[in-house]
């Protein structure tokens, strides 16, 4: 049975700090928040020094230990605008969002139509509400 380990490049010497940061550097943002949110939780002053530590070391703030930020990211949001080079897939994706798109105006469209009949039944209330008591006060005056 083989397991999965993190490989790094540190020093064969490496002591148990260097490895802990970086397998938290590997982890994320994310680890760095459990392990200080775990040290507060034990002991106080633990938290604290992680605290500190991730702050001084612009862990917390800048962009130190995000993965994101060592290793460029080839999928982007701009990259399914282009073209795949499969024609049959092209066509394909291109039909499914020009029926996304129709769908989202259709959806839209009737949204718009919902307000409006809201609107004017709120009116249409406001109206009868507003000649009730036009009649009313009328009615108050005609008896005075």
């Amino acid at each position: 049975m083989t397991t999965a380990a993190y490989q790094s490049t540190l020093p064969a010497n490496a002591g148990w700090l260097t490895r802990t940061e970086a397998w938290l550097d590997h982890k994320g943002k994310a680890a760095w928040i459990a392990a200080m949110v775990l040290g507060f939780i034990i002991f106080w002053p633990v938290g604290a020094a992680l605290l500190a530590y991730m702050i001084w070391s612009k862990r917390m703030f800048g962009k130190g230990c995000n993965r994101t930020a060592r290793t460029p990211s080839r999928h982007t949001a701009w990259s399914a605008m282009k073209p795949s080079g499969n024609s049959a897939f092209d066509a394909y994706k291109a039909d499914t969002l020009q029926r996304l798109q129709n769908e989202q105006e259709a959806f839209e469209a009737f949204l718009e139509r919902l307000r409006e009949a809201k609107d004017k039944t709120e009116f249409d209330q406001f109206m009868e509400d507003r000649e009730k008591r036009a009649a009313e006060m009328a009615k108050d005056t005609e008896a005075a």
